[in-house]
């Protein structure tokens, strides 16, 4: 099974925003990411900011 997590960082928190993520498209102004059990979600705003494979998480961040 897939372990990635998507999270943002917000006023200093870290939020889960899916976990066991299939699936991530970056598209003009969002990411829309996609998880078996989850479904999709596009998160508007945003754009990648790191990825760190070895905790398996994608860090997001809001878009300037």
């Amino acid at each position: 099974m897939c372990e990635i997590r998507v999270v943002i960082e917000q006023n200093g928190v870290e939020e889960v925003l899916m976990e066991n993520v299939t699936k991530l498209d970056v598209l003009e102004s969002s990411v829309s990411i996609t998880s078996l059990f989850e479904g999709s979600r596009e998160i508007p705003d945003s754009v990648i900011r790191n990825i760190d494979f070895l905790s398996g998480k994608v860090f997001l961040q809001k878009s300037p």
